[in-house]
Order: structure tokens, then sequence, then C-alpha cells
């Protein structure tokens, strides 16, 4: 066999915030008949970077958290067909048919957008948050510096992406804590690690200077 099935929670450890899990409620609900989602992953990655893809599977047996199905997918690559016998458990289900009762949280996780300085991304760190206005539906109204810009980088728009804030919480989920937090607001990262609200920042400077 050339391919495996990935482990959904091993994902999820390495993007808590961007890789959705099925709830544990409608995991529970899954029935002979129902369909899910698995990740098919070839043991050998393609020249192109091809490396698997998400297939549907319907349910045909379900023993606890061990099931069979059938793939009901035509595969781009794998060596694989439609009507395929597929045995798989709760750890490779990656999505299903229900309405998921904790899809909002994802939804805010995927649908909140920040200002983020490309330094943040490939250092995958930050260390200073400011709040403005929102400008638009689903933007936050936060930019996130990892606090070693230059003022030259800072002031080219080309430095900087608009990106989910789930992004930036699987770098560091202590924001959490004041993210709901209305503007005018900035936030510093002090010598322990943690962020504290930076109580006399110089707005009139930021926005008229």
């Amino acid at each position: 066999m050339t391919w495996y099935l990935d482990n959904v929670y091993e994902i999820n450890k390495e993007a808590p915030y961007t890789f959705y899990l099925p709830s544990s409620e409608v995991l529970e609900k899954l029935k002979v008949g129902d369909l899910v989602k698995l990740i098919f992953v070839t043991k050998i990655e393609d020249e192109d970077g091809f490396h698997g893809e998400r297939m549907w599977v319907e349910i045909t047996e379900r023993n606890e958290k061990k099931f069979v199905g059938e793939l009901i997918n035509e595969p781009y690559r794998l060596d694989l067909k439609i009507g395929d016998k597929i045995s798989f458990g709760i750890e490779n289900i990656c999505d299903t048919e229900y309405n998921d009762p904790a899809s909002k949280d994802w939804d805010f996780y995927f649908d909140t957008k920040v200002i983020v300085s490309d330094d943040v991304l490939e250092k995958r760190e930050f260390n200073f948050m400011l709040k403005e206005g929102s400008r638009e539906e689903g933007d936050s109204g936060w930019s996130i510096l990892s606090g070693y810009e230059s003022d030259d980088y800072v002031n080219n728009p080309k430095n900087f992406q608009i990106i989910s804030i789930g992004v930036i919480l699987n770098i560091d989920d202590s924001i959490l804590n004041f993210l709901e937090e209305p503007p005018l607001c900035a936030y510093e990262r002090n010598d322990e690690g943690r962020f504290y609200k930076i109580e006399d920042y110089d707005w009139d400077a930021y926005l008229n200077g």
C-alpha cells in the first residue's frame, strides 16, 4: 500500500487554531450510512509536491472508535478507486456532514483577520500589538509586529499581509485574554515573556505622525 491515513489529532497539535477537528458531540453521532472525510497521504512525496488528498468515505461498519467504509471519491492520483474498502479510526476523521456546534469558535479563528509583518511569520514570534478601529467586516483592528522591524521596514506596506487570527494563535494563544479589548489599545511583551497593556502609548504620533 503506497498510502496511509493521517492522524488528525497529531496535525491539530501543530496548528490547534487553524486545523479543524470535529467535536466529540459530532463524532458520537456517526453511524452506518454517514459520510466522513479522511486524509490519505502518500508514503513518498511526488516531485511536484503532491503528497495526498482528502476524500469522502461512507461508513459501512462502526465498532466504538473503529470504522469500516467505502470510498466514494475518485482519487486524483492515489492507487485507489471508488468502492474500495477503507478501515479507519476516529483519529483519522477530519470532517463530517453534520453541523458542528463548535464551529462558531472555528469561524472566529478563520474569519477574524489581523495585519501582521512578514518578520513575525518568518520568526514565528511577536512582541508588540496595537488595535485600531475596524476598517471592514472581519477586520479585528489588530496589527502585530515582531518588535525587531526597523522604521523603514514598518513604513513599507509590502512587508505586511492580512491573515487569519488563528495563525497568530498557533504561535501564542495567551493573547486570547485581551483580543476583545476595544480600540485604541497597545500591548507589548515584557522581559518575562508576558504581554502587558501600554497605558501611555502615543496614539497621536501613531495616527497623525
